[in-house]
């Protein structure tokens, strides 16, 4: 038995050195991807770089035991009808103008393909002309067909927006399509601006992507997928997330990489490379990506891990290489100082917000709460850091990070600072709510004077006034509330350790929450004032408006709100009343 188990894996041996031998690549391909490689300043490929991996059918590699795979990805790609008709007409093209272009689509269109994933973004790839050229023979061709080409248009290269490439869209059948040649690029030190660009072929474009699951082609001439890395499928079925090229010479080159990666490990859930993790975090990569890329790129892709599935996961990674401080860059004049565990804390914060959300059954997030949410969690312990401005004036931190480290939206910089302010008026009102006891406002400023407000209403005007404030956003407000409930306590270490009780949380809120509705409040905001500021004039007498006026709206808020069903005649009496009240007093 032992000698027949000896001869079996002898024969074993001698299969795989022939298989070796059949599926090593000409010289002359192993010489032009090594010349490759060191125009990109990485390493040489080994010696036995194999060819490109084509498939079409089960792979020889899959009846060798290996682990098991993480993602179920399908032998070939499956179109849709729409799909077909758009490369038919790509294909019917090359016929009429009887070209030899080989076009390939590239990408993410053909990963998520692989995964059973629809998908409506296709840019092919084509590897002896131009995208405008080709354009104008698929314009020219759908014309001899009885079809009309749509939308139409070149959008140049700009290398400033860290556009490299002349890009060609059209519309077909409804779907975009973007056409772009194979490139072959180099890159100066200080830039990811490519000093030197030539029509390249399918093996160097894939491997100056960014990743090996995203090098993947799928040849329309062909109807193959083509894995020029000879690792992209594997990659993906594994879960893995790795560089074609070496990835410290693959971020240099291009260090917005980085962050792709991190982005689509926390999407599909995959593996870092261990490789991958050093180089990410090394402080030659650190310092290239700070200097090297627009903080406007480095904001997109920051906003597409906190819209994504797995923000969290996503943040984690960046705080765990020591990228967090490189991204979320804060102010020189910062007050208080920023203490060591910040950045941990800040991770904390957001996963018990990300786990909090999900137990929540009460109200639906919609996908900007929910994005947002995550912005005004992680922020969470520098709600309270400020900066002084050139004027000396105290600014938020938070304000600067959305506005200059990640050149978000100015309005997604107001929405979470007045999330963050919003809720330190709940810490007050939580207890209230729940007990239904008369309220207190504790020294918060809420904006108006509730002398005139009976104390039974207080309760109802004080809440229905924040929630005009914030609007949309209060149930984030009110979310973030519940996990610093009571506002006395330091939960610091409970956030750290994950000793939270998030049980507890999640029936603090649907309290609060259903108070909130049976006060008629959720949508208080979409009440209109019964007296506007013309009206208010008039009774007032008064010749133009000014902080008179502002006060007085928000006075007739508060009356109304004490008053669900009082009618315009009856706020007119009152305002008449309180002011000739007021008039006396000033006499």
């Amino acid at each position: 038995m032992l000698l027949y188990k000896a001869m079996r894996v002898f024969k074993s041996f001698k299969i795989a050195l022939k298989l070796d031998a059949l599926i090593l690549p000409p010289l002359s391909f192993r010489s032009s991807v090594a010349r490759f490689s060191t125009s990109l300043g990485a390493p040489k490929f080994p010696r036995r770089t194999r060819p490109p991996l084509i498939l079409s059918t089960k792979s020889m590699a899959s009846s060798i035991s290996m682990p098991n795979p993480v993602v179920q990805v399908k032998d070939k790609i499956e179109l849709t009808e729409i799909e077909e008709k758009i490369f038919n007409r790509l294909l019917g093209t090359l016929r009429h103008f009887n070209l030899e272009t080989q076009l390939r689509v590239a990408g993410g269109w053909v990963r998520d393909k692989l995964m059973g994933k629809d998908c409506y973004d296709i840019d092919i790839a084509l590897d002896n002309m131009l995208g405008s050229e080709f354009v104008d023979k698929v314009r020219e061709y759908l014309l001899t067909v009885g079809e009309e080409a749509q939308g139409v248009a070149v959008i140049p290269c700009n290398p400033e927006q860290s556009k490299h490439l002349e890009t060609a869209r059209m519309r077909i059948f409804d779907i975009w399509i973007d056409f772009v040649n194979l490139r072959c690029e180099e890159y100066s030190e200080n830039s990811r601006i490519p000093t030197k660009q030539k029509f390249g072929t399918a093996e160097e474009d894939a491997y100056r992507r960014d990743l090996t699951i995203n090098s993947l082609f799928y040849n329309i001439n062909s109807s193959l997928v083509e894995d020029m890395t000879k690792r992209g499928i594997s990659d993906l079925k594994f879960g893995k997330i790795v560089t074609p090229l070496p990835p410290k010479a693959t971020f240099m080159d291009d260090p917005l990489r980085v962050l792709r990666a991190i982005r689509f490990c926390a999407r599909f859930e995959f593996t870092l490379e261990e490789e991958l993790k050093v180089a990410a975090s090394c402080e030659e990569v650190k310092a290239a990506l700070a200097a090297k890329i627009s903080r406007e790129r480095i904001g997109v892709e920051i906003d597409l891990m906190m819209a994504g599935n797995q923000p969290v996961k996503a943040m984690s990674y960046i705080c765990d290489l020591t990228l967090f401080w490189t991204v979320f860059t804060l102010p020189s004049n910062t007050e208080p100082e920023i203490p060591d565990v910040c950045n941990r804390l800040c991770i904390a914060c957001q996963e018990a917000t990300w786990n909090l959300l999900h137990l929540i059954k009460c109200v639906t997030f919609n996908d900007e709460q929910k994005r947002l949410s995550m912005y005004a969690a992680i922020f969470l312990p520098m709600r309270k850091f400020t900066f002084k401005d050139k004027k000396s004036k105290k600014i938020p931190v938070v304000n600067h990070i959305f506005r200059e480290s990640l050149k978000r939206k100015v309005s997604d910089a107001e929405t979470v600072v007045q999330v963050h302010h919003a809720l330190e008026k709940f810490l007050t009102l939580i207890p209230l709510l729940v007990s239904k006891e008369e309220i207190q406002p504790n020294g918060v400023d809420w904006g108006v004077d509730c002398a005139d407000v009976p104390d039974t209403s207080r309760i109802r005007v004080l809440t229905g006034l924040l929630l005009r404030e914030i609007k949309d956003f209060w149930p984030v407000a009110l979310l973030l509330a519940t996990l610093l409930y009571p506002a006395n306590v330091d939960y610091t270490e409970d956030l750290l350790n994950r000793r939270f009780e998030l049980e507890k949380r999640k029936e603090l809120f649907d309290v609060v929450y259903s108070e909130i509705v049976k006060l008629g409040l959720q949508n208080v905001w979409e009440v209109k004032p019964l007296v506007n500021g013309k009206e208010i004039m008039n009774i007032l007498q008064l010749k133009s408006g000014g902080p008179l006026v502002r006060e007085w709206q928000q006075k007739i808020l508060a009356w109304q709100l004490a008053r669900p069903s009082g009618t315009f005649e009856e706020c007119q009496d009152w305002i008449r009343e309180s002011h000739s009240k007021r008039v006396k007093l000033n006499e």
